[in-house]
């Protein structure tokens, strides 16, 4: 059995939120260790799943842990972005649920040479989600301009130092290329306030280096949007997002497909045509109970939203 591990964030509220139908079609565009998935099919009668995830080492482990289902499923080596190529191979027009888990696995985490955490000062400076991709952690921080970086790390990590982290990046690669975790973290340390350093003071600016890498939020609001087109009337979407980037991207995607009539109220009748296509389950983003905080502190930043569609 494949040792990746992931402890799916939210899984009761996520079942809740799915609404599970019998013989209902689900999508799972983060697969990771297949955690929801699984259950999504144990508790689902007689449910289908089509699920993508762009990490090899996730597929082959969700693939042995959904064995019990065979038959049921289809797993796409694919970034969830692709949703529509991916549905159009496996054959699905419309859909009973989608469910987006934007976070990063607990095996990515963990796992030192995917040097995606700060915390490991020798693993190499990588954080790609799918080991295909040519852009890496190492490329962004010794390829990138002064300019670049400190839009990066300002936009995606929102980091108030950013210029000064960026400059210090482009003074220490010119001495050697940088290589660790380890380098890059004493790197941040260094140019900031004696009383902000701590042991994950340099968690923002990885944030927004993997968001780079990855491509994180580039086509996210048009990918929850075309995903919540695709369900049927009375079909639930589930986004679980772990940082304010991403959870604006999904909240608006989902207003703006929440928003009926649009014409300006001084005509007597509607023109535009604009029809409210969803509604939200929950008024505010549902967040991890106080078991689940003690059990998985990871569960800390998650926030889920669930909307149901309400036309066909």
């Amino acid at each position: 059995m494949s040792t990746f591990y992931h402890r799916p964030v939210l899984l009761e509220e996520v079942l809740s939120g799915l609404d599970l139908k019998e013989n209902g079609v689900y999508f799972d565009g983060t697969l990771g260790g297949g955690g929801h998935s699984h259950e999504i099919l144990a508790r689902g009668k007689n449910t289908a799943l089509i699920a993508t995830d762009k990490d090899a080492d996730a597929i082959a482990a969700a693939g042995e842990r959904l064995q019990p289902f065979a038959g049921r499923f289809q797993i796409f080596r694919s970034d969830f972005k692709n949703f529509e190529a991916v549905l159009e191979e496996a054959g699905v027009e419309k859909l009973d649920g989608f469910l987006l888990d934007l976070g990063v696995s607990s095996h990515q985490i963990d796992e030192g040479e995917r040097g995606f955490t700060y915390r490991e000062a020798d693993a190499p400076l990588d954080m790609r989600m799918d080991r295909r991709a040519a852009l890496s952690a190492r490329e962004v921080v010794n390829t990138y301009s002064r300019e670049q970086l400190t839009r990066i790390l300002r936009e995606y990590g929102e980091e108030p130092f950013a210029r000064v982290i960026a400059t210090a990046i482009v003074r220490e690669r010119e001495k050697a290329p940088l290589e660790t975790c380890g380098q890059l973290k004493a790197i941040i340390e260094d140019c900031l306030p004696a009383k902000l350093r701590s042991p994950a003071c340099a968690r923002q600016s990885f944030q927004a280096i993997r968001i780079e890498v990855n491509g994180e939020l580039t086509g996210l609001y048009e990918c929850v949007t075309g995903l919540t087109k695709r369900l049927k009337k009375g079909g639930r979407g589930c986004v679980i997002t772990f940082h304010s980037l991403e959870d604006r991207i999904v909240k608006r995607a989902f207003q703006s497909l929440e928003q009926g009539c649009i014409c300006p109220k001084s005509l007597p009748v509607c023109v535009c045509g604009h029809k409210q296509e969803i509604e939200a389950v929950n008024k505010k983003p549902i967040t991890a109970s106080e078991e689940e905080l003690k059990e998985n502190a990871r569960s800390k930043s998650a926030k889920l939203r669930v909307v149901q569609k309400i036309i066909e």
